[in-house]
Protein backbone atom coordinates (compact mmCIF):
# COMPACT_ATOMS: atom_id res chain seq x y z
CA UNK A 1 0.00 0.00 0.00
CA UNK A 2 1.17 3.68 -1.43
CA UNK A 3 0.62 7.04 -0.49
CA UNK A 4 -1.13 7.85 -3.66
CA UNK A 5 -1.56 11.19 -5.04
CA UNK A 6 -5.73 11.70 -6.08
CA UNK A 7 -5.89 15.46 -7.09
CA UNK A 8 -3.67 18.81 -7.25
CA UNK A 9 -4.48 22.35 -7.73
CA UNK A 10 -2.05 26.20 -7.89
CA UNK A 11 -2.83 29.41 -6.12
CA UNK A 12 -1.44 32.33 -7.37
CA UNK A 13 -1.28 36.12 -6.97
CA UNK A 14 -3.78 38.25 -9.61
CA UNK A 15 -0.82 40.10 -10.70
CA UNK A 16 2.49 39.04 -12.27
CA UNK A 17 5.46 40.70 -13.78
CA UNK A 18 7.65 40.42 -16.55
CA UNK A 19 11.22 40.31 -15.56
CA UNK A 20 11.88 43.00 -18.22
CA UNK A 21 9.59 45.16 -16.20
CA UNK A 22 11.13 43.74 -12.66
CA UNK A 23 14.43 45.08 -13.48
CA UNK A 24 12.57 48.74 -13.72
CA UNK A 25 11.56 48.20 -10.47
CA UNK A 26 14.43 46.73 -9.00
CA UNK A 27 16.30 50.07 -10.60
CA UNK A 28 14.36 52.05 -7.59
CA UNK A 29 14.71 49.87 -4.88
CA UNK A 30 18.24 48.59 -5.11
CA UNK A 31 20.86 50.64 -7.48
CA UNK A 32 22.31 53.79 -5.76
CA UNK A 33 24.72 54.52 -8.93
CA UNK A 34 25.10 54.43 -12.99
CA UNK A 35 27.20 51.05 -12.49
CA UNK A 36 25.00 49.15 -10.42
CA UNK A 37 22.13 50.55 -13.26
CA UNK A 38 24.20 49.00 -15.46
CA UNK A 39 24.70 45.68 -13.78
CA UNK A 40 21.65 45.43 -12.74
CA UNK A 41 19.50 44.12 -16.16
CA UNK A 42 22.33 41.15 -16.56
CA UNK A 43 21.71 39.75 -13.39
CA UNK A 44 17.71 39.53 -13.90
CA UNK A 45 18.47 37.92 -17.55
CA UNK A 46 20.98 35.58 -16.08
CA UNK A 47 18.45 34.36 -13.45
CA UNK A 48 16.15 31.97 -15.97
CA UNK A 49 12.90 33.89 -15.04
CA UNK A 50 10.70 35.47 -17.59
CA UNK A 51 7.80 36.32 -15.58
CA UNK A 52 6.55 36.23 -11.65
CA UNK A 53 3.32 36.39 -9.94
CA UNK A 54 3.83 38.73 -6.32
CA UNK A 55 1.69 39.55 -4.26
CA UNK A 56 3.34 43.47 -3.93
CA UNK A 57 1.18 44.28 -7.27
CA UNK A 58 -1.40 46.24 -6.86
CA UNK A 59 -2.71 46.63 -10.57
CA UNK A 60 -2.41 44.26 -14.01
CA UNK A 61 0.85 45.15 -16.22
CA UNK A 62 0.02 48.13 -18.43
CA UNK A 63 -1.59 50.20 -16.15
CA UNK A 64 -0.18 53.74 -15.59
CA UNK A 65 -1.17 53.58 -11.97
CA UNK A 66 -0.02 50.31 -11.38
CA UNK A 67 1.38 49.96 -7.43
CA UNK A 68 3.80 48.43 -5.24
CA UNK A 69 2.72 47.70 -1.80
CA UNK A 70 6.30 48.77 -0.80
CA UNK A 71 7.51 52.46 -0.46
CA UNK A 72 10.50 53.54 -2.70
CA UNK A 73 13.53 53.90 -0.53
CA UNK A 74 13.97 57.64 0.29
CA UNK A 75 17.61 57.41 1.35
CA UNK A 76 20.58 54.83 0.48
CA UNK A 77 20.18 53.57 3.58
CA UNK A 78 16.40 52.80 4.10
CA UNK A 79 16.04 48.83 4.00
CA UNK A 80 12.73 48.74 3.42
CA UNK A 81 9.38 47.50 5.85
CA UNK A 82 9.80 45.90 9.28
CA UNK A 83 9.33 42.72 9.97
CA UNK A 84 6.36 43.18 11.28
CA UNK A 85 4.86 45.09 8.19
CA UNK A 86 6.00 42.42 6.24
CA UNK A 87 4.23 39.57 8.38
CA UNK A 88 0.80 41.45 8.19
CA UNK A 89 0.75 41.20 4.72
CA UNK A 90 1.78 37.65 4.88
CA UNK A 91 -1.47 36.92 7.67
CA UNK A 92 -3.58 38.64 4.88
CA UNK A 93 -2.73 37.82 1.80
CA UNK A 94 -0.99 33.76 2.36
CA UNK A 95 -4.57 32.19 3.31
CA UNK A 96 -6.65 33.03 -0.23
CA UNK A 97 -3.61 31.39 -2.00
CA UNK A 98 -3.72 28.55 0.13
CA UNK A 99 -7.37 28.15 -0.12
CA UNK A 100 -7.69 28.48 -4.00
CA UNK A 101 -4.77 25.96 -4.16
CA UNK A 102 -6.51 23.27 -1.67
CA UNK A 103 -10.09 23.90 -3.22
CA UNK A 104 -8.44 23.03 -7.00
CA UNK A 105 -6.48 19.80 -5.61
CA UNK A 106 -9.67 18.51 -3.70
CA UNK A 107 -11.85 19.27 -7.21
CA UNK A 108 -9.25 17.70 -9.52
CA UNK A 109 -9.51 14.54 -6.98
CA UNK A 110 -13.00 14.07 -6.42
CA UNK A 111 -12.63 14.57 -2.65
CA UNK A 112 -14.97 16.09 -0.23
CA UNK A 113 -13.88 18.29 2.19
CA UNK A 114 -15.55 16.54 4.71
CA UNK A 115 -13.69 13.95 3.99
CA UNK A 116 -10.50 15.18 4.81
CA UNK A 117 -8.39 13.44 7.98
CA UNK A 118 -5.27 15.31 8.18
CA UNK A 119 -4.12 18.71 7.26
CA UNK A 120 -0.36 19.79 6.29
CA UNK A 121 0.49 22.81 5.52
CA UNK A 122 4.09 23.93 4.61
CA UNK A 123 5.45 27.47 4.75
CA UNK A 124 9.02 29.14 5.16
CA UNK A 125 7.98 33.17 4.68
CA UNK A 126 5.70 33.81 7.16
CA UNK A 127 4.44 33.07 10.74
CA UNK A 128 1.27 34.31 11.95
CA UNK A 129 -0.90 32.02 14.25
CA UNK A 130 -3.96 31.17 13.84
CA UNK A 131 -2.55 30.27 11.04
CA UNK A 132 -3.15 29.39 7.10
CA UNK A 133 -4.20 25.88 8.30
CA UNK A 134 -7.10 27.16 10.74
CA UNK A 135 -8.21 29.34 7.44
CA UNK A 136 -8.10 26.37 5.30
CA UNK A 137 -9.78 24.21 7.79
CA UNK A 138 -12.66 27.45 8.02
CA UNK A 139 -13.33 28.48 4.67
CA UNK A 140 -12.65 25.22 2.79
CA UNK A 141 -15.21 23.52 5.55
CA UNK A 142 -13.31 21.17 6.78
CA UNK A 143 -13.90 18.82 10.07
CA UNK A 144 -13.17 20.32 12.97
CA UNK A 145 -11.56 17.07 13.86
CA UNK A 146 -8.68 17.30 11.22
CA UNK A 147 -5.25 16.43 12.62
CA UNK A 148 -2.69 19.07 11.71
CA UNK A 149 1.01 18.97 10.81
CA UNK A 150 2.83 22.02 9.96
CA UNK A 151 6.41 21.76 8.28
CA UNK A 152 7.53 25.62 9.04
CA UNK A 153 10.95 27.04 8.06
CA UNK A 154 12.79 24.74 5.64
CA UNK A 155 13.11 26.25 2.49
CA UNK A 156 12.75 25.11 -0.85
CA UNK A 157 12.59 21.31 0.19
CA UNK A 158 9.78 22.06 2.78
CA UNK A 159 7.20 20.75 0.06
CA UNK A 160 8.54 17.26 -0.10
CA UNK A 161 8.61 16.71 3.67
CA UNK A 162 5.42 17.51 3.49
CA UNK A 163 4.76 14.53 1.74
CA UNK A 164 7.13 12.83 3.60
CA UNK A 165 4.60 13.24 6.44
CA UNK A 166 1.35 12.39 3.91
CA UNK A 167 3.32 9.73 3.11
CA UNK A 168 3.38 8.02 7.00
CA UNK A 169 -0.07 9.02 7.83
CA UNK A 170 -1.74 7.70 4.64
CA UNK A 171 0.78 4.17 4.43
CA UNK A 172 -0.36 3.75 8.60
CA UNK A 173 -3.97 4.66 8.49
CA UNK A 174 -5.50 3.83 5.13
CA UNK A 175 -8.66 5.40 5.73
CA UNK A 176 -7.19 8.89 5.72
CA UNK A 177 -7.62 11.57 3.62
CA UNK A 178 -4.87 13.81 3.61
CA UNK A 179 -4.19 17.36 2.08
CA UNK A 180 -0.98 18.78 1.66
CA UNK A 181 -0.62 22.38 0.84
CA UNK A 182 2.52 24.79 0.41
CA UNK A 183 1.91 28.55 0.09
CA UNK A 184 4.85 30.96 0.47
CA UNK A 185 5.25 34.57 -0.22
CA UNK A 186 8.88 34.84 -0.66
CA UNK A 187 7.82 38.77 -2.21
CA UNK A 188 7.58 39.75 0.95
CA UNK A 189 11.05 39.68 1.37
CA UNK A 190 11.91 41.80 -0.99
CA UNK A 191 15.59 43.84 -0.22
CA UNK A 192 16.23 47.36 -0.40
CA UNK A 193 19.72 48.16 -1.50
CA UNK A 194 22.97 47.13 -3.20
CA UNK A 195 24.21 43.62 -1.74
CA UNK A 196 24.62 41.25 -5.02
CA UNK A 197 23.62 38.29 -3.02
CA UNK A 198 20.44 39.78 -2.00
CA UNK A 199 20.13 41.51 -5.67
CA UNK A 200 20.02 37.55 -7.12
CA UNK A 201 17.47 37.09 -4.58
CA UNK A 202 15.06 40.03 -5.77
CA UNK A 203 15.64 38.34 -9.14
CA UNK A 204 14.46 35.04 -8.53
CA UNK A 205 11.50 34.87 -5.78
CA UNK A 206 8.38 34.94 -6.51
CA UNK A 207 4.92 34.02 -4.53
CA UNK A 208 2.61 31.09 -5.02
CA UNK A 209 0.78 28.51 -3.96
CA UNK A 210 0.38 24.40 -4.49
CA UNK A 211 -1.55 21.34 -3.15
CA UNK A 212 -2.07 18.00 -3.09
CA UNK A 213 -4.56 15.64 -1.42
CA UNK A 214 -4.19 11.63 -1.30
CA UNK A 215 -5.19 8.80 0.09
CA UNK A 216 -3.25 5.12 0.35
CA UNK A 217 -4.09 2.21 -2.18
CA UNK A 218 -2.86 -0.55 -3.69
CA UNK A 219 -2.99 0.26 -6.71
CA UNK A 220 -6.74 0.40 -7.61
CA UNK A 221 -6.33 4.42 -8.65
CA UNK A 222 -5.35 3.82 -12.30
CA UNK A 223 -2.16 5.76 -13.68
CA UNK A 224 -2.09 7.49 -10.33
CA UNK A 225 1.12 8.98 -8.88
CA UNK A 226 2.13 6.78 -5.79
CA UNK A 227 5.07 7.73 -3.29
CA UNK A 228 7.25 4.94 -3.19
CA UNK A 229 9.96 6.01 -0.88
CA UNK A 230 11.68 9.48 0.18
CA UNK A 231 15.39 10.10 1.10
CA UNK A 232 17.40 13.13 3.05
CA UNK A 233 21.19 13.74 2.80
CA UNK A 234 23.31 16.31 4.89
CA UNK A 235 26.40 17.30 2.45
CA UNK A 236 28.88 17.25 4.74
CA UNK A 237 30.70 20.90 5.42
CA UNK A 238 27.92 22.98 4.04
CA UNK A 239 26.52 24.51 6.78
CA UNK A 240 27.04 27.86 5.33
CA UNK A 241 26.56 27.10 1.97
CA UNK A 242 22.65 28.05 2.27
CA UNK A 243 20.79 29.80 4.77
CA UNK A 244 17.59 31.47 5.53
CA UNK A 245 17.36 33.82 8.21
CA UNK A 246 15.22 36.49 9.84
CA UNK A 247 16.29 39.96 10.33
CA UNK A 248 14.61 43.36 11.10
CA UNK A 249 13.92 44.18 7.58
CA UNK A 250 12.71 40.58 5.93
CA UNK A 251 13.61 37.23 6.24
CA UNK A 252 17.46 37.23 4.46
CA UNK A 253 18.49 34.08 2.04
CA UNK A 254 22.37 33.30 1.46
CA UNK A 255 23.31 30.96 -1.29
CA UNK A 256 26.81 30.31 -1.85
CA UNK A 257 28.95 30.18 -4.68
CA UNK A 258 30.14 26.80 -3.41
CA UNK A 259 26.57 25.00 -3.82
CA UNK A 260 26.96 24.02 -7.15
CA UNK A 261 30.58 22.62 -6.92
CA UNK A 262 28.89 20.61 -3.45
CA UNK A 263 26.11 19.44 -5.62
CA UNK A 264 28.66 17.75 -8.10
CA UNK A 265 30.53 16.74 -5.65
CA UNK A 266 28.03 14.47 -3.18
CA UNK A 267 24.84 14.55 -5.09
CA UNK A 268 25.46 11.27 -7.03
CA UNK A 269 26.87 8.62 -4.67
CA UNK A 270 24.17 9.87 -2.68
CA UNK A 271 21.67 9.19 -5.18
CA UNK A 272 22.77 5.67 -6.42
CA UNK A 273 23.08 4.83 -2.64
CA UNK A 274 19.50 5.72 -2.39
CA UNK A 275 18.16 4.51 -5.24
CA UNK A 276 19.51 1.11 -4.93
CA UNK A 277 18.21 0.75 -1.91
CA UNK A 278 14.79 0.63 -3.74
CA UNK A 279 16.38 -1.70 -6.49
CA UNK A 280 16.70 1.03 -9.09
CA UNK A 281 20.15 2.28 -10.72
CA UNK A 282 20.06 6.06 -11.95
CA UNK A 283 19.10 5.05 -15.36
CA UNK A 284 15.90 3.64 -14.38
CA UNK A 285 14.74 6.81 -13.90
CA UNK A 286 12.67 8.05 -16.30
CA UNK A 287 11.82 11.56 -15.60
CA UNK A 288 13.20 14.28 -13.12
CA UNK A 289 11.62 16.95 -11.26
CA UNK A 290 14.61 19.23 -9.48
CA UNK A 291 13.66 22.30 -7.58
CA UNK A 292 14.99 25.06 -9.81
CA UNK A 293 16.97 27.42 -6.58
CA UNK A 294 18.22 28.99 -9.88
CA UNK A 295 19.57 27.81 -13.18
CA UNK A 296 23.41 26.79 -11.63
CA UNK A 297 21.56 25.08 -9.24
CA UNK A 298 19.70 23.08 -12.46
CA UNK A 299 23.01 23.02 -14.67
CA UNK A 300 25.04 21.22 -11.46
CA UNK A 301 22.22 18.62 -10.91
CA UNK A 302 22.54 17.79 -14.68
CA UNK A 303 26.70 17.44 -14.30
CA UNK A 304 25.89 15.47 -11.39
CA UNK A 305 23.34 12.74 -12.45
CA UNK A 306 25.02 13.25 -16.49
CA UNK A 307 20.87 14.07 -17.22
CA UNK A 308 20.37 15.02 -20.69
CA UNK A 309 19.37 18.49 -21.93
CA UNK A 310 16.21 17.17 -21.73
CA UNK A 311 15.92 16.12 -18.50
CA UNK A 312 15.25 19.22 -16.61
CA UNK A 313 12.64 20.80 -19.55
CA UNK A 314 9.92 21.07 -17.10
CA UNK A 315 12.22 22.35 -13.75
CA UNK A 316 13.09 25.30 -16.65
CA UNK A 317 9.99 25.74 -17.58
CA UNK A 318 8.50 26.73 -13.99
CA UNK A 319 11.33 28.74 -13.32
CA UNK A 320 11.07 30.63 -16.38
CA UNK A 321 7.00 31.12 -16.49
CA UNK A 322 7.34 31.35 -12.42
CA UNK A 323 9.97 31.93 -11.04
CA UNK A 324 11.48 30.74 -7.73
CA UNK A 325 8.21 30.27 -5.17
CA UNK A 326 10.46 27.98 -2.52
CA UNK A 327 8.45 25.15 -1.50
CA UNK A 328 5.76 25.44 -3.57
CA UNK A 329 7.58 25.08 -6.56
CA UNK A 330 8.77 21.48 -6.83
CA UNK A 331 4.42 20.44 -6.70
CA UNK A 332 4.07 22.98 -9.73
CA UNK A 333 6.88 20.45 -11.43
CA UNK A 334 5.34 17.54 -10.12
CA UNK A 335 1.75 18.59 -11.49
CA UNK A 336 3.35 19.41 -14.57
CA UNK A 337 4.79 16.02 -15.42
CA UNK A 338 1.62 14.59 -14.12
CA UNK A 339 -0.31 16.30 -16.58
CA UNK A 340 2.47 15.48 -19.30
CA UNK A 341 2.06 11.87 -18.33
CA UNK A 342 5.89 11.84 -18.29
CA UNK A 343 7.10 8.05 -17.61
CA UNK A 344 8.03 7.29 -14.05
CA UNK A 345 10.07 6.27 -11.80
CA UNK A 346 10.70 9.96 -10.99
CA UNK A 347 12.36 11.60 -8.72
CA UNK A 348 11.65 15.16 -7.12
CA UNK A 349 14.85 16.43 -5.77
CA UNK A 350 15.07 19.63 -4.03
CA UNK A 351 17.61 21.89 -1.53
CA UNK A 352 17.34 23.85 1.69
CA UNK A 353 19.20 24.87 4.14
CA UNK A 354 22.15 23.12 5.52
CA UNK A 355 22.71 22.15 3.00
CA UNK A 356 19.92 19.32 2.78
CA UNK A 357 18.94 16.84 -0.25
CA UNK A 358 15.37 15.73 -0.13
CA UNK A 359 13.91 13.12 -2.46
CA UNK A 360 10.66 11.89 -3.14
CA UNK A 361 10.42 8.89 -5.35
CA UNK A 362 7.07 8.20 -7.75
CA UNK A 363 6.02 5.07 -8.91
Amino acid sequence: MKFTILGQGVGLPPYSISQKDAVEYAKRYSCHDDEQRRILPALYRMSGVKRRHSILLSAPEGESERQHYFPEPDSPTDKGPTISARMMLYEQKAPPMAVEASRKALSDGGVKPEEVTHLITVSCSGFGSPGVDIRLMQDLGLRNTVQRVHVGFMGCHGALNGLRAARGIGESEPEARVLVCAVELCSLHYHYGWDPEQVIANALFADGSAAIVGRASNGEVPDAWRVAATGSCLIPESEDAMTWHIRDNGFVMSLSARVPDLICTHLKGWMETWLGEHGLKLDDIKSWAVHPGGPRILTSVAKALELDKEALAVSKEILRDYGNMSSPTILFIVNRLREQQAERPCVALAFGPGLMAEAVLFA
